[in-house]
């Protein structure tokens, strides 16, 4: 089948960029989304031109890499679908697509279809962690951790930090990945220590990486590959309602001269 792509094209963060037409014909619908830009790229290479700049590692919805706009739904019109395991099957003989890079002021633009999403990273170094001692592994039973609780944490889990929830959200914020990250850790026993630390800083580190504030459309949710629920929101929200609560307590203390 023939596809007719419009692809924006920037040669880097400080270039302009504008949208591209490419026609790709011959296309077999058992490809995948990445597969299809692959033979585009290998034509355009043939004829001495310049491939489309996209990010990719797995190609198996696990790692995350792969994410761009096609026609303004982040990895496109499948849902619980990341970019990579999207296939042309879904799409009509004649079809015209429009594909973008994420848009988000923490997601500045290195080419074409790439954007730069280090600034996940570094709300996960902010406080995504436990404090466990080394050494060998403990016994699974050791801690008992109800059944239900184990669920919630495992599918907050599941987030790949693909960050296509920012790039829907109107606000560009980061709280569906913020939520999952304190839900996953905040909801077992192991991440208590830092439960009400870690929320601090987290959200403080995404406010200074330039993340919008959240005001509950849903369209994080909507495109999520992993489907994360928005519960996780309400769970971030709770937990750092808390921990401000405890740091003006311990820091109204410490003014009286009591602690």
């Amino acid at each position: 089948m023939r596809i007719i792509l419009h692809v924006w094209r920037q040669k880097d963060a400080n270039s302009p960029g504008r949208m591209v037409r490419y026609e790709v014909n011959n296309v077999n619908p058992h490809m995948s989304f990445l597969e299809m830009l692959d033979v585009l790229n290998e034509e355009l290479t043939l004829k001495g031109e310049e491939p489309i700049a996209f990010d990719h590692d797995c190609r198996e919805g696990i790692c995350g890499m792969c994410g761009f706009m096609i026609n303004g739904r982040a990895h496109g019109p499948l849902e619980g679908t990341t970019v990579c395991q999207l296939h042309m099957r879904h799409f009509k003989d004649g079809d015209e697509l429009w594909l973008e890079p994420y848009r988000a002021r923490a997601f500045p633009v290195i080419r074409d279809l790439v954007v730069d999403r280090s600034a996940l990273d570094r709300l996960i170094a902010a406080g995504g962690y436990i404090s466990v001692n080394a050494g060998s592994a403990p016994e699974a039973n050791s801690i008992p951790v109800p059944k239900p609780v184990a669920e919630k944490a495992m599918d907050a889990a599941a987030c790949i930090g693909c960050g296509a929830c920012v790039a829907q959200c109107p606000n560009a914020s980061a709280s569906l990945f913020l939520g999952a990250k304190v839900s996953h850790l905040g909801l077992l026993p192991q991440g208590q220590p830092e439960r009400y630390e870690r929320v601090l800083k987290m959200v403080t580190q995404a406010a200074l990486e330039g993340f919008g504030h959240c005001t509950n459309i849903g369209e994080c949710e909507a495109v999520c590959p992993k489907r994360i629920k928005l519960e996780v929101i309400a769970r971030l929200n709770r937990d750092y309602l808390i921990a401000t609560l405890k740091h003006i307590g311990v820091k109204e203390t410490v003014e009286a001269g009591v602690g």
